[in-house]
Formats: structure tokens, sequence, C-alpha cells
């Protein structure tokens, strides 16, 4: 409920047309409440008087109202349904927004079919409610409201056994309406993880079928669906409940106006046109109130999906930077001053421990070192995915964290170990951090990366679909669209993460080249496990479980005979 504030602020921009829609509303819904009275006309006068003229005049005056209704009642759907549509599409764009700007460590912690199932199945519930069922809500209080007053009017007595089944009804949407809607946000909370099942045993299928296990993993997913079966079923047992708990007290009301009803139209205290017209709107009230009832349960669903989709449009980002920074001058300095990091989602585990190292302008530096040693955790805080715990990174001689995110990001390229391309054009993935390139500039990045020859052997050249996650491509070639991506971007401090583990020896030896030329007058951080990139450096940093251990050139770590030289012994870079 307390999410209700927040819809109805989406809805701002959608007051006009709402305002026509509730006009409309009234109108229509006003019209429907008059043809019990000619009934009642009708029964009382015409057929008393066998006028069947006068029969003849009625029926087409409740056609003509009829056909206005539903005119009205069409015109009032189309606007509060469109006018729902736009604030979903909205809520749908906020939500995505908030996901996307979250810090990384967020993502660490979460998982793709949870995010997935949010953007999806719960904003398609809220769908439902906010274009649709608040507009039968309405029409539903209208016609309440509407037809009760009309009992009052016809037979304030009869009146008092309608009114008198509002209490028992409203205790009833209070204890269902709260059960409903916990079993709904549980129930969807269920469907999102079966939806993380089935995403990561369609996103790693050929793991699955490498080791067989594609029987099991049906028996995953068909477990995770017997949970949210579990929760449904609960659910639509407790809207079972409360929807025959209102059409008994419904039926009820019915029976004992009927029966007081008649006795009063016996003793000629009420007329039967009075006793036909009374039923009609108790009928009417009756099917308003069971709508009610019904939109009630959905509403409680949706509440349930706004508390998880509100849940992380109202999350802030931890990584933030208040009064951000854009430097007049940038110059591509990098320095680590006792910095200390654990991961958020590993709180317990020590990463880097009182790390200390510069790089000056134009510089190539190597990092070294065991797997897990935090070398790529040194890559992630450069960009300011995160924050240290302790100490301070400082990049064009100014704290990180006073620094614009993208001010500083557009000024970095990085050539990940295994890149992440995006289901579009190659062209499309090349330019992905410089949208206003030209075509010329594109493929001059290509040819740069080495990636010109295997791209004109494509039907479509740039153009061509590369799939999602790159999967048209294969390691080498995904790598290379990287290396050409960074080109392209030409920034001026470089992150090349084993940028060329992935190609052969020609290839390697040509990118190599066309890297080299890259850095020239670049700050270049590469973690690399090729003795042939390290020889190249400035200065190799030897990085072990979090600190570092030794700083140097090659060769004068091989004269030191520690870690690097055991490292080099050992191959674990070659």
């Amino acid at each position: 409920m307390r999410d209700i504030p927040k819809i109805l602020n989406l809805a701002k921009p959608e007051t006009k047309t709402l305002l026509l829609g509730t006009f409309f509303l009234f109108i229509g819904s006003g019209l429907t409440l008059i043809y019990p009275q000619v009934i009642r006309v009708i029964v009382d006068e015409a057929l008393k008087s066998k006028n069947a003229q006068y029969i003849d005049a009625a029926a087409l005056f409740i056609l003509i109202v009829f056909v206005i209704a539903s005119l009205f009642s069409s015109c009032r759907y189309y606007l509060f349904t469109t006018a729902g549509e736009r604030i979903v599409k909205r809520l749908r764009q906020d939500l995505y927004r908030a996901v996307i700007l979250q810090d990384i460590a967020f993502f660490d912690s979460s998982r793709t079919g949870e995010l997935m199932s949010r953007l999806s199945s719960d904003t398609t519930i809220l769908q439902n409610t906010v274009s649709v069922n608040i507009s039968q809500m309405l029409r539903g209080i209208v016609a309440s409201l509407g037809g009760i007053a009309f009992l009052v009017y016809t037979s304030p007595i009869l009146s008092l056994t309608v009114i008198a089944l509002i209490p028992p009804i409203a205790v009833s949407i209070s204890i269902f309406g709260r059960k409903i809607r916990d079993l709904s946000k549980q129930s969807q909370d269920a469907l999102a993880q079966a939806a993380v099942v089935a995403e990561e045993t369609i996103s790693g299928i050929r793991t699955v079928r490498a080791f067989a296990q594609e029987k099991n993993e049906v028996q995953r997913y068909q477990k995770s669906l017997d949970g949210y079966f579990s929760f449904t079923q609960r659910r639509i047992y407790q809207i079972a409940l409360f929807s025959n708990l209102a059409s008994l007290i419904g039926y009820i009301g019915v029976t004992v106006v009927i029966w007081y009803g008649g006795r009063q139209v016996v003793s000629g205290n009420m007329s039967i046109g009075d006793l036909t017209s009374f039923l009609l709107y108790m009928i009417t009230v009756t099917f308003a109130v069971a709508s009610l009832a019904s939109l009630w349960t959905d509403f409680m669903n949706a509440s349930g999906a706004a508390a998880r989709v509100f849940e992380l449009i109202d999350r802030q980002p931890q990584v933030i930077t208040h009064d951000p920074k854009k430097l007049e001058s940038w110059c591509a300095r990098v320095k680590f001053q006792d910095v200390g990091f654990v991961y958020p989602s590993r709180p317990d585990i020590q990463v880097l421990c009182d790390v200390n190292f510069e790089m000056e302008p134009g510089e190539m530096v190597a990092l070294v070192g065991p797997s897990g040693g935090g070398k790529s955790t040194i890559a992630h805080l450069i960009q300011r995915f995160y924050d240290p715990i302790q100490g301070t990174i400082y990049v064009s001689d100014c704290d990180i964290r006073h620094l614009d995110g993208d001010y500083l990001r557009k000024n970095i390229g990085v050539v990940a170990q295994d890149p992440i391309l995006l289901s579009t054009t190659i062209a499309e993935n090349v330019c992905y951090g410089k949208s206003d390139s030209s075509e010329q500039e594109i493929l001059d990045a290509i040819q740069a990366a080495n990636a010109r020859e295997f791209v004109d052997k494509f039907p479509e050249g740039i153009h061509t679909i590369v799939g999602e996650k790159g999967i048209q491509l294969s390691g080498g070639q995904k790598q290379r669209i990287a290396i050409a991506r960074a080109i392209l971007k030409d920034p001026s401090l470089l992150i090349l993460d084993e940028a060329t583990s992935a190609l052969d020896t020609e290839s390697e030896h040509l990118v190599q080249e066309a890297l080299e030329r890259l850095m020239q007058n670049r700050t270049t951080l590469v973690i690399a496990h090729r003795l042939s990139t390290v020889r190249h450096a400035d200065r190799v940093i030897v990085i072990d479980s979090g600190k570092i251990v030794q700083q140097g050139k090659h060769e004068e770590l091989m004269e030191q005979h520690g870690l690097y030289s055991r490292l080099v012994a050992r191959q674990f870079v070659k």
C-alpha cells in the first residue's frame, strides 16, 4: 500500500487523460443507473394501463441509454488503458534505469534471472492493474455508490439490508487482502528463482550438454516451479475463500430483500415497480461489489509486485560522487596510496592490503602474480567499479571519489580477457565507446587490430550480426574486435587484461604491433601471462595475496630470485 503514492506520482503526466476518462466514467455509469427507474415506470404504469405505445417508447429510451452508455464506456476504457500503458512504460524505464545505474557490487550479489523477472513478470502484473483494473475498479465504485444512493431513494428501509452487508465485506477484504498480498509477493519471488535457474541453464547450455546434465537441470527447474506452484495454490485458495464468502453475504442480502420486499408489496406499502427497480439496483450493486472484490485480489497481487519493483527503483548505489568534477586538464597519472579492499559480496576476505604504487603518464606497467592475487581488482578500482575500504586512489592527481564517473571511464580503454560483445553488428560493437565514428574510422581500427581479414570474409562485412555475447565469433575474433574497440576509443589510459592470450602466434604479433603503437605516450596497465608482454614493460609489479611483493624491470626481478623468477620458471608468465 505504501507504494501507491509512487505509482500516482508516475501518473501525474497523464492527469488530463485520466480526468477525461473519469468524465466518461461518471456519465457512462450514471446512464446505466437510469434504466431501473424506466423499468419501474413500465411495471407500475404501462403494464397497468396496458398502453403498448408507452412500452415501446420506454424500450426505445432504454436502448438509446444503453447505446450512449456503451460509447462512453468505450471512451473511458480507451483513455484509462492508454494512460495506464504509458504509466507502466515509464515504470519500466525507471526500473531499467535504476538497475543500470547500480554499482557493480549490486550485480555481484544479484542474479540475472531475478532482475529479468522484475523487469518482465512483475511489471506485467502492474501493467494489468494500472491499465485495465483501475478503470474497472473506478467503474465498480461509481456503480456501487450510485446504486446504493438509488436504493436509499427507492426504499430507505430495504436499503439498510444492503448497507448492513458492507461491514462484513470490508472485514473480509482486510483479512484476506493481507494474506493474498503476502502470498503474491512470495509467489513472485519463487517465480524469479525459477527464472534464475532457466537463465543459468540456457546461457550455459554447452556446459550442461558436455556434462550430460539435461535431466538434472530439468528437475532443478521443476523443483523451482513446484515452489512457485505451492505459493500460487495457497493464494488461489485464499481468493476462493474470499470470493465464496463475499458471494454468500450477497446472496443472503438478496434473499432478505425478496422476503421483506415481497411482504411490503402484499401489504400495499410498496409497489411492484419499486420492488423490481430495487432488485435491479441491488443486482447492480452486488455485481459491482463482486467485481471490486475480484479486482481487490488482483490489486493485492499487484501490491506484491510493486514492492519488488520499487525495492529496486528506491535502491541507491553505494559508489556515489558528491559534486562530481570534470578536470580542465586531464593527465593519465595513477597513484594507489595505502589501498585496502574487500568485495562487498565477500566482506570476510581481504583482497588488497596496503597497496602502494604509481604510474606516470606514458608509462607501461605490467601486473603479474598468481591467480586470485588481486590483479584484476586493481583494474576494477582504477575504473571505480568499487571504492576501497581504506586508502586513496588518485587519477590525474585527483582523488578518484571526486571525479565524475562517466568522465573518468571515458578516458579509460579496456580490453578484457573474455570480452563481452553485444548482439548487434561488428561495426556497432567496435564504435561502442565512440558512437559518432565514421565507417572509415571503424575499418581503420579493425585493420589495426588485425581483424580486417576475417571481417571481410563475412558476406555483410562490418554489418554482420555477431549474435548473443558474440556467439558467432571465435574467442580470438571476439578479442580482436574488443581491441579494435579500444583502438577506436583512443583513450589516454589503457587497461589490457591478458589482451593477447587468445590469439595465435601470427595474429598476436600483428596485434602486439598495433597495441605498441596505441600505447605510445599513453599510460598502460597490462595484466599479462606472457613473457613477451612484460619484457617491454617500463615496470613490473608482482602482487601476491593482495600485497605488492616486488617491483622493477624484468631483468632486475629475475636477478632477485623471488616470486617473479619462480613464476617465470613455472610458466605462470610465459
